[in-house]
């Protein structure tokens, strides 16, 4: 497919996206980043605004090279976000993402990440909240190349929907050619537990503070350990009000 050419819905990367919305930003420039050999870099990528977004990044990690991306992606009325990642040998890639989503919001995080020498190490942590129609959409691949042996690579995504209305969609994927490797993926999407909720209300919290509490929790996940986890988890929060 041409980079200038309009993806459809038989592109397995657009199955789910809003192609109207997509069109209006198309074509997507890909912001190309490299980390030299035993270096150690972080990155930060907050999506609050109003007008459609779609953002392309492709990281390639060098030898024992190390890398941290975390990303909110909760303001647009189309908003989405893919990563390319390639791992040199001992590389550490650390993926941490929420989507925040509301109204008729399409939301989308689309990653497939490389591990193409040995010993190298991912994971990757998303947590989405829909409410409204909003439409909240993580599409992840994990390719693992022949000789990558000592690969260490995990997925864990779920999705909680305040409304019926509400769509997630979620395809974690595994692609493995070597022998020796730990890999692992978990997808749920759910509601809120109700007995969780009962529980703190009987500890004296109001309905929408028990609520808040939890989704609060739940979106913290993405964002630990992160080396400005402070200010992502407040601007999660403060969006996070906003759809409560």
């Amino acid at each position: 497919m041409s980079t200038d050419t309009l993806p459809t819905r038989k592109d397995e990367a657009f199955r789910y996206t809003d192609l109207d919305a997509l069109a209006g930003v198309w074509p997507v420039a890909c912001e190309e980043l490299t980390v030299p050999a035993g270096s150690s870099e972080a990155m930060q990528v907050v999506e609050l605004g109003e007008g459609a977004v779609a953002r392309h990044l492709a990281i390639t990690l060098e030898k024992g090279a190390s890398f941290d991306l975390r990303i909110l992606n909760a303001g647009p009325t189309f908003g989405r976000i893919a990563v390319d990642v390639r791992l040199g040998e001992g590389a550490r890639f650390t993926l941490g993402a929420a989507q925040l989503g509301t109204g008729s919001q399409t939301l989308e995080i689309v990653t497939e990440v490389s591990h193409d020498a040995p010993d190298a190490v991912s994971g990757q942590i998303v947590r989405s909240v829909l409410a409204g129609q909003a439409t909240g959409t993580y599409l992840g691949r994990i390719a693992v190349a022949r000789g990558a042996d000592g690969t260490d690579a995990e997925q864990s995504v779920r999705a909680m929907l305040l409304d019926r209305t509400a769509t997630a969609n979620a395809r974690p994927e595994l692609e493995i050619y070597a022998d020796d490797v730990k890999a692992a993926h978990g997808c749920a999407v759910g509601e809120l537990d109700a007995q969780g909720l009962f529980y703190l209300q009987s500890r004296g919290l109001t309905p929408p503070q028990a609520k808040r509490l939890m989704l609060q929790a739940f979106i913290a996940e993405a964002f630990a350990g992160a080396p400005d986890e402070e200010a992502l988890s407040e601007a999660a929060l403060q969006r996070l009000e906003a759809i409560l």
